[in-house]
């Protein structure tokens, strides 16, 4: 058996190559897995649960729930860009939502998974964006809008969060080392698997004495990339 975790796809209308290779993942390489873990950041930005009938959002919800259907557990963690996904829409996928960061046990290891946003302490600026962008009275503010002046709004912050990224050196944007080692520790020196970064990688970390593995996964914006592990470990592949 093995286990499958994709991250940072960014689906979008206006990219449409990358939600067919999607559909053609979960249709030809998912099923058959032990679980399908996404973590965070499937959609490049989402309104609301009441955004369902969008015809993206429509299609990749049936394909999920097809591939769940089928025999194959979905598991939806929120990003930076989705964190607005709800219940409503992980019923629709047939997925579980699941809280960041999750301590699971992937075939014998225990393995912390996390969307990894809250690693890059370095960039502050983000970080105080993200505990006003998580912070519940907020979002209940921001969805009692109408639809469209919701989807308005995210096009604003996207286009904002963009110009912000040309001001910054890629080191700030990156997961701090003291926030990984920090993270490990409290949870008890597990593997850690992570999107958001976009700089697919293995790393080994030294906690405490402890050898810690570090999975980066792959983003989605030019190909696709996944990580299958199993019982001897995992491996980094092209979607």
């Amino acid at each position: 058996m093995h286990t499958l975790f994709i991250s940072d796809l960014h689906l979008a209308p206006e990219r449409p190559q990358i939600t067919d290779q999607f559909l053609h993942f979960v249709s030809n390489t998912a099923p058959g897995a032990a679980a399908l873990y996404i973590l965070g950041d499937l959609f490049e930005y989402w309104v609301g649960d009441d955004d369902l009938e969008d015809p993206l959002n429509d299609t990749v919800s049936r394909a999920l729930s097809a591939l769940a259907a089928a025999g194959t557990p979905v598991f939806l963690m929120r990003g930076n860009r989705d964190v607005l996904i709800g219940r409503e829409f992980a019923m629709r996928c047939r997925a579980t939502l699941l809280e960041d960061p999750v301590l699971v046990n992937l075939h014998g290891t225990p393995t912390l998974l996390t969307h990894g946003d809250a690693l890059c302490t370095d960039d502050v600026d983000y970080q105080r964006f993200r505990s006003y962008a998580r912070d519940h009275e907020n979002q209940a503010k921001f969805l009692a809008q109408p639809l469209a002046a919701r989807r308005e709004q995210m096009l604003g912050l996207r286009a904002q969060s963009e110009a912000s990224k040309q001001q910054k050196s890629e080191a700030i944007m990156d997961v701090a080392p003291a926030a990984v080692a920090e993270l490990l520790h409290k949870h008890g020196y597990p593997r850690l698997i992570h999107g958001h970064t976009h700089r697919p990688a293995r790393h080994l970390h030294s906690v405490d004495g402890h050898n810690c593995e570090r999975w980066v996964l792959s983003d989605w914006y030019e190909t696709g990339g996944y990580l299958r592990c199993d019982a001897t470990g995992c491996s980094a592949l092209a979607a």
